[in-house]
């Protein structure tokens, strides 16, 4: 007497596919929770001089509130990470204005991790 299992070549494809998947999801949130942490690091700013009707010209001190607010979240079941800063001014800190230096905390983080996201991708297809 003999059992035979059909199907046993598309099993393992199936296996493999789903193991290479599980470990895409890893890089992913690897990667992402790396940026969200490097970003945060660098979300040390030094403040910016400000316009007040009764005071004039003044110096504001940074509170903490972009860094505290630098999130990260994954979609799409773990294939897409997002790392976000959530105050709403954070983009006149990124860019810069006319009457305040850029302190980008943002794009330099995102460039290297970026870098660092291709490389782990590719060590996995191989």
């Amino acid at each position: 007497m003999s059992k035979e299992l059909k199907g046993a070549d598309e099993l393992m494809k199936h296996i493999q596919k789903s193991m290479q998947l599980d470990e895409a999801k890893r890089i992913v949130k690897m990667n992402t929770a790396e940026m969200q942490q490097n970003m945060v690091r660098s979300a040390s700013f030094h403040g910016h001089m400000a316009w007040e009707a009764k005071k004039g010209l003044v110096f504001v001190k940074p509170t903490g509130a972009t860094k505290r607010s630098i999130g990260l979240t994954l979609l799409n079941g773990g294939l897409t990470g997002r790392v976000a800063p959530g105050t709403e001014y954070s983009p006149y800190l990124i860019y810069g204005t006319r009457f305040m230096a850029a302190q980008d905390f943002f794009r330099p983080n995102y460039h290297k991790q970026a870098t660092q996201f291709k490389q782990d991708m590719q060590r996995l297809v191989k």
